[in-house]
């Protein structure tokens, strides 16, 4: 196994916060580099200006994403959807293609796609969002099978709830809106859905978990909730 590299796409004022805590809690080397992954140019031009020792990725994953408004199809807005499917697909894809490229000739590596819930079930108004979602479970699954052979794992870890700044994002910054989402249950956290990472990755060389679905407890599918208040 070659040295642990860890590959961040962050904002340049936060760029040194995270670097320090990585380095202090994992005793680990940092290069960050933040670019678009929606930019096939930039993610070519960044991953090959790599130092070569960096260039020995054993592990990607691919968490950028993110969903814009929740409107009906009819009411959505082509901005809104080409950012999306750019971000959710065109990015994985990317990202996907450029580093298992460098992972095929040492025959070893390993993918992790963030996926959804909404890759699995369609909720109103979540239309072009699950759509990408939908994609990133069936690229997955086409990503595992054509990496076989390099014995190259693939796997995709697939949340429900997640309280991080995914609602407000979807919102547009409206904190008190995106807040309400969550009234009333407990649901994921940033930690949870890293443990699950963790486990896939830390399995023995024979095993692959194709794809961890996780759920709050309070949340029985994409739109089935129970609320304290509902109690």
């Amino acid at each position: 196994m070659s040295e642990k590299v860890f590959e961040l796409s962050i904002p340049a004022d936060d760029e040194g916060y995270i670097a320090f805590e990585i380095k202090t809690t994992s005793n680990s080397k940092v290069i960050s580099l933040s670019f678009d992954v929606r930019d096939k140019n930039q993610v070519e031009n960044q991953i090959d200006n790599l130092p070569e020792k960096w260039k020995n990725i054993d592990l990607l994953i691919n968490n950028a994403g993110l969903s814009l408004g929740l409107e009906p199809l009819n009411e959505g807005s082509i901005d809104d959807w080409e950012t999306m499917i750019d971000t959710n697909i065109k990015g994985l894809l990317f990202m996907s293609r450029k580093i298992a490229k460098l992972m095929i000739p040492r025959n070893s590596g390993h993918i992790i796609n963030i996926s959804s819930v909404a890759g699995k079930e369609v909720y109103p108004n979540g239309n072009v969002y699950c759509a990408t979602k939908h994609a990133v479970e069936a690229l997955t699954k086409g990503l595992r099978i054509d990496l076989l052979k390099h014995n190259i794992k693939v796997g995709s870890v697939s949340p429900g709830m997640v309280e991080t700044e995914f609602s407000i994002v979807r919102f547009r910054g409206d904190v008190e809106k995106a807040s309400s989402v969550y009234n009333g249950l407990t649901p994921l956290y940033a930690e949870d859905i890293a443990e699950a990472i963790l486990f896939m990755i830390t399995r023995p060389p024979h095993v692959n978990i194709d794809d961890i679905f996780i759920m709050p407890t309070s949340q029985g599918s994409a739109r089935d909730t129970i609320r304290k208040s509902e109690i």
